[in-house]
Parts: structure tokens; C-alpha cells; sequence
């Protein structure tokens, strides 16, 4: 029996006046308890999700599958923006803001479910749906996929009504003594004894809190360690040996690199390659399972593994890549020795036919690239890659097989972690790419880039060395002229080729003169044509125009 002098508690779902009453109670060093509620509900949904995912369905983590549909559901021209905003970070920017955007809506389900319950929930549960719905869209989706994101949406939300209920137990004598005395008129009083209680019931749900974000952060950190410890691809990359070519690259001529201080070396180093694609996360492929299927039209369906694309006679070959993406003057581009086995000789198996136009190429992903057939069959060496610069491909680059196509831009050619190749048309068929309005074909355009001096350097009067690199992948370079202002052109310097695949250093010896200058530089290719002056944006099929920067002489 309650004492005469304690009030009656009011019951949370009273109605506005008690939601009146209850934020009251809060006070105001009390309102950031219900968003921290949120938070501390989502970082144990998906710290557990994470854990689970580990345990069960390494691709199914809920930021990775959802980050993944944002990629693929974004459109061209934002993608563009990110990439030339934040280049080879994109997926780093892409995860930091998913977490901005998560930690917002886990405070936003907190004040929900504080002041309009059951609102909270549903929005944690709503963000579960799309989680789950990411997860099994994706390429090669299987059903224990869908346990990550249940369980993400179903802890957050049974922990946030637990949370949230806490809180309003804390608040409950407070607030009804706040509405016995606005219905009284009499001073709002609480008794010692039930002071006592909200003030335990205040622990609890600072408690409560602190153990679920608590569980949350150790659940996905036992996830990720979890995860790194079972990566079987990272284990066989680690004890893979590189086979010896059975046909060696042409050797890199000495004359090939001038030694000039921020000139970009003539063999990019795996670790400062660019990385463009659309994988969150990088695929991992235990090698022992990896197979290449050809199939569509053809005569035969061809399938290999990993052991017998390794014991067939690989070739060694020297060939730089561009990204589509590359503005005038940017660095998405990188060349590399590569060792791999030619595509054309596993299509001759298949024996395509006469109809093919097209080779559709599928990642482990689901990513596919649309590759004109002439581009594997003919002479040029497109390789089915396993090396990368003396070492296994890295893992980000396509471990443990990838394609490598010179003259076309990588979003119809350089297919990473590959195992599929469907022979077809292109009145048939469409890329990841080219359904989103980009061209069918991409052979890489002619181009010229300043390494050396800087953008707005400052240097001093007299000589100063002008540097840089020129592509035409699959057609070679044949000169290379930079202008001063709006002067003449002056013929640069080339060192020596590689081959046609690959980019060209060049040289200029500028006199120098005091003030303000702007460079240019311009390239023509062994068929005679010269870089185009014309400014085409990267979309649809690469960007034109000529590569200037700003120079002050003192």
C-alpha cells in the first residue's frame, strides 16, 4: 500500500502532458540521455551483426553490404565528384559517412522512442530492412546472410526499449509529482524514498548503457580478428610463389626513367598503384576454390582452376592502365609487369562464335565489364594476371586472378578477382558501367601530364627541368612539345620506350625568365594524331584537353 505522502506515478504514455513532464525530469543536464540510448542500442546491433557476420557470412557486415548498394544505387555524376574530390579514398570517405549518417539516426531512434514510442524502433527497424535487403540483392547473396542484418535491426531494437523504459522508470516519481502539482496547484514534492528509487533506476540505465555499447565495441572488435584469422586468401597469398614466366617481358630499356626528383617512376610500385572499384570490401578468394568459366556463345564452355592456369606457359608483359576517371593531369593511372596467361588462348578453346562482338567479364563481386572481342583475340597481350611487379597480384588488385587489357580504359577491361567469362554481344548484353550511360568500347585517349615543376611551385630564373609522362596505350608515343604562356612549342626530350603499352617519360630544359607563367604540355602518338586541346568532361569515355599548370619565377 502506497505511503499517503509519496505521489502517484504517472505512467509514461499518459498523453502529452506526461511527455511534457518527462522531459522536464530530464533537466537540463538529462537531455543527451536518450540519444546516447540510440547510440549505445546501435553499436551493440551492429558489434553483434559484425560478430555474426564473422561467425557465419564474412560478406553479409551490414556497413559493407549497405555501403555496397549505395555504390551501385549512386548515380554517375555523383560518383564522378566523389572520385575527383577524394580520389583513391573514396571507400574510406564512403565508410566515414555511413557512420556520420548511422550515429545521427541512433540518436534520432533515441529521442523517437523516448518521446513518441514505439517510433524509435521502428526507424532502428526499418534501417535493419535495408540492411537485409542489401544483403540479399548482392552477387552470390546466400540465405545466412540475412542473419547479420536481423540480428543488427533485432538486438538495437529490443536494447533501445529496454534503455528507453529505464530511463522513463528513473523519471517516473519526478514527473508525477510535476503533474500531481500542476493539477493541484501545490508544490511538486518526491519522497526520500522514491528519490532513491529513480536515482538507482538512473544507475541501472547508465549501467545498462555502458554494458551494451560496452558488448557492441567487443563483439566487432572479436569479429574483425575473427575475420582476419580465417581469411584463407590471405594465407595462400602469403606462401604463394610466383611461377617463372615461361615467356619474359621485354626488359625495361635503361634509358627508360629519368632521374629527376618528382618525375612518376617509369614502374609504378605496387603500393602507390591507384585503386578504383566498386568493392567496399575487398574480396578475398581462397585460390584452391577459384575457377574461370567461359561460356555464352561458343562451341565449347571452357572451365579452369587456379593449379591449371598456373602450370599453363605465362608470359610476362610490361603494360600501363588508366582509369576512366582520370581528369587532365590526374593520377588515376599507373603501369606495372604484369605475368599472366593471354585470355586469347583460353577463347580459342571455347572457339567462339562468328556472331560475338562482346566478352562480358563478372567479378567475384558481381561487377562486370564489357569487353569488345577483338580486344582479347588480336595481338595485344591481354592477360588473365596472377603477378603484379614480381609478387602475386595484392588483394586489392585482384588476388588471385585479374584482367589486364592494353588500350581500353579499366571500366571495360580490367576485371579484379574474375571468374567469370560469358561470351556474347552488345546488342545483347550491358556492363556495371556502361547501363549507367557510360560508352561501350573505352580505348584510352591520347594524353600528357606535368609531373615536375608542381602546380603553382615557385622556382628560380634560369634552367629549370620540366617533367612529366605521356600515354597512348596500344598505339605509343612519338613526341611530346610543352609551351610556355601562349608561346611556341618546344620539342621535349623522350627517353626511351618500353613498348606501345606503356607510358613515356619526357623531359624539358626551361629558360626560365622572372614572373607568373602557365606551362602546357601536349603529346602526338605513333600514328601521328595530336593531343586534342578540346576539354571533354571524363563521362562518357574519358576526358580530353591539355594538361597545364601555374608557375612562379623568382
Amino acid at each position: 500500500m502506497s505511503s499517503p505522502h509519496a505521489p502517484t506515478p504517472v505512467p509514461p504514455s499518459t498523453g502529452a502532458p506526461a511527455a511534457r513532464a518527462r522531459q522536464g525530469a530530464l533537466g537540463p543536464g538529462g537531455r543527451w540521455l536518450p540519444p546516447v540510448a540510440g547510440l549505445a542500442a546501435v553499436v551493440a546491433g551492429f558489434g553483434l551483426a559484425e560478430f555474426a557476420a564473422a561467425l557465419l557470412a564474412p560478406g553479409a557486415s551490414p556497413v559493407i553490404v549497405v555501403g555496397s548498394l549505395l555504390i551501385d544505387l549512386a548515380p554517375a555524376w555523383l560518383k564522378e565528384l566523389v572520385i575527383s574530390l577524394f580520389g583513391t579514398a573514396d571507400k574510406v570517405v564512403l565508410i566515414v559517412c555511413i557512420a556520420v549518417v548511422a550515429v545521427v539516426l541512433a540518436a534520432l531512434a533515441g529521442l523517437l522512442e523516448y518521446r513518441r514510442p514505439p517510433l524509435g524502433r521502428f526507424l532502428v527497424i526499418a534501417v535493419g530492412l535495408v540492411a537485409l535487403a542489401a544483403a540479399l540483392t548482392r552477387a552470390g547473396a546466400a540465405p545466412l546472410d540475412a542473419v547479420p542484418p536481423v540480428v543488427a535491426a533485432g538486438v538495437a531494437a529490443t536494447l533501445l526499449t529496454m534503455l528507453i523504459t529505464r530511463l522513463h522508470a528513473s523519471e517516473a516519481p519526478a514527473a508525477a509529482a510535476e503533474a500531481a502539482a500542476a493539477a493541484t496547484g501545490r508544490p511538486a514534492s518526491v519522497t526520500p524514498a522514491a528519490a532513491s528509487r529513480a536515482a538507482m533506476d538512473r544507475r541501472r540505465f547508465l549501467a545498462y548503457t555502458g554494458a551494451g555499447a560496452g558488448i557492441g565495441v567487443i563483439s566487432a572488435i572479436a569479429g574483425q580478428l575473427m575475420t582476419a584469422g580465417t581469411r584463407a586468401a590471405d594465407a595462400a597469398r602469403a606462401l604463394f610463389t610466383l611461377p617463372t614466366a615461361a615467356v619474359p617481358g621485354t626488359p625495361v630499356p635503361a634509358g627508360a626513367s629519368f632521374d629527376i626528383d618528382g618525375l612518376s617512376p617509369i614502374i609504378t610500385p605496387n603500393a602507390d598503384f591507384y585503386r578504383i572499384d566498386t568493392a567496399l570490401a575487398v574480396p578475398r578468394i581462397d585460390p584452391s576454390t577459384w575457377t574461370l568459366k567461359i561460356s555464352g556463345l561458343v562451341e565449347n564452355e571452357v572451365q579452369i582452376d587456379f593449379a591449371e592456369l598456373l602450370a599453363l606457359p605465362l608470359e610476362e608483359s610490361t603494360t600501363t592502365l588508366t582509369c576512366v576517371s582520370n581528369y587532365v593531369g590526374g593520377d588515376l593511372i599507373g603501369n606495372a609487369v604484369w605475368l599472366g596467361y593471354p585470355i586469347r588462348e583460353l577463347l580459342a578453346r571455347a572457339a567462339p562464335l562468328a556472331e560475338a562482338d562482346m566478352v562480358l567479364s563478372r567479378s567475384q563481386d558481381g561487377w562486370t565489364a564489357s569487353t569488345p572481342i577483338e580486344a582479347l583475340t588480336d595481338d595485344r597481350n591481354a592477360i588473365l594476371a596472377v603477378g603484379m611487379n614480381g609478387d602475386p597480384l595484392p588483394l586489392e588488385h585482384g588476388y588471385p586472378v585479374r584482367m589486364v587489357v592494353p588500350g581500353l580504359y579499366g571500366y571495360v577491361s580490367a576485371t579484379k578477382w574474375v571468374t567469370e567469362l560469358v561470351v556474347t554481344r552488345f546488342d545483347k548484353e550491358t556492363a556495371y558501367w556502361t547501363s549507367r550511360g557510360w560508352s561501350e568500347k573505352g580505348p584510352v585517349k591520347l594524353s600528357s601530364r606535368v609531373d615536375v615543376p608542381r602546380d603553382n611551385a615557385t622556382v628560380s630564373a634560369g634552367t629549370v627541368t620540366v617533367a612529366g609522362v605521356a600515354w597512348s596505350q596500344h598505339v605509343g608515343i612519338s613526341a611530346v612539345d610543352v609551351q610556355v604562356d601562349d608561346g611556341d612549342w618546344n620539342a621535349a626530350t623522350l627517353a626511351d620506350a618500353i613498348s606501345v603499352d606503356t607510358w613515356r617519360q619526357w623531359r624539358w630544359d626551361w629558360p626560365a625568365t622572372a614572373g607568373s607563367h602557365t606551362l602546357r604540355v601536349r603529346a602526338t602518338d605513333t600514328n601521328g594524331e595530336v593531343q586534342t586541346s578540346k576539354t571533354a568532361d571524363v563521362v562518357p569515355d574519358g576526358a580530353t584537353g591539355l594538361h597545364q599548370i601555374s608557375v612562379s619565377v623568382s
